[in-house]
């Protein structure tokens, strides 16, 4: 089926999102060449919000799915419920996305069972097909249906990774923090905390992510730090705010949780 036209959403009806290179472009025309995409960035950088944000702004229904050990491929296509006493069938995330020309955005994707990657095979060709065995039907997705995968490379490892005959399906790119100026205009914007604050709150962010890879798994995210703006601005105390949200959320371990308070207090006092 063409591509129809969608009424253009305004930007007050848009989820906020910042972008930081050319990655709205590679989005738009990725989904216009009907090519699936495969997002690449640590936890809490803006992955799912720019998804959100680029679905709204294509016009196109969403359907999210946050993938996990227990996830199976009928999970996503769908299976057989007893409902008011008969036996029938209903669809999954990614069945209903194909049915209805939407994106179908699966975060974090190696998390889930092999079998998954499987079921993605066919609509990530030219062949655009998802097969339902159960119910004897091949979909063919229409022109608006995409498919977007997100993984963060941080926590991969040889149980936990994407196979080069996987990957090698999709139009890939990176993500990152936002450069320091941007991030503090993002964090103020999310939070309504005085920029001057949000400022602050970034250069702690750049000092504690230097720490990553030494004491902590994960560097502290944008949503962390949009948390901790939002915590501030409703007058909790800065430090209690920083504790809740930079150092408990990051940490178990007592000493590193007492290194990220030394660096809150060289802060902000």
């Amino acid at each position: 089926m063409p591509l129809t036209a969608s009424p253009e959403p305004t930007d007050r009806e848009l989820p906020f999102y910042q972008p930081v290179g050319s990655e709205c472009d590679l989005f738009e025309r990725a989904y216009r060449q009907r090519l699936p995409l495969l997002l690449k960035g640590p936890t809490g950088c803006g992955k799912t919000r720019f998804v959100s944000h680029m679905a709204a702004r294509l016009g196109r229904p969403l359907f999210t799915v946050s993938c996990h050990d227990d996830l199976t491929a009928a999970d996503l296509t769908g299976r057989y419920l007893l409902q008011g006493g008969e036996t029938r069938w209903v669809d999954g995330p990614l069945t209903r996305a194909v049915r209805e020309g939407g994106i179908c955005y699966l975060d974090e994707v190696v998390e889930a069972r092999k079998d998954v990657t499987v079921v993605l095979h066919p609509l990530t060709d030219d062949r655009r097909l998802l097969p339902l065995e159960r119910t004897g039907e091949l979909l063919e997705a229409p022109d608006t249906f995409m498919l977007v995968v997100s993984y963060n490379p941080g926590y991969q490892h040889i149980l936990k990774s994407l196979k080069p005959s996987t990957r090698q399906r999709f139009v890939a790119t990176s993500f990152d923090f936002p450069p320091p100026e941007l991030e503090r205009d993002i964090v103020a914007r999310e939070s309504g905390l005085a920029q001057a604050q949000c400022a602050a709150l970034v250069n702690l962010a750049v000092r504690l992510r230097a720490m990553k890879g030494q004491d902590l798994e994960e560097g502290v995210s944008t949503r962390l730090l949009v948390y901790c703006a939002t915590l501030i601005a409703s007058d909790m105390p800065i430090l209690e705010a920083a504790r809740v949200t930079l150092v408990e959320p990051l940490s178990d371990d007592e000493d590193v949780q007492q290194g990220l308070l030394e660096a809150i207090h060289a802060t902000f006092g």
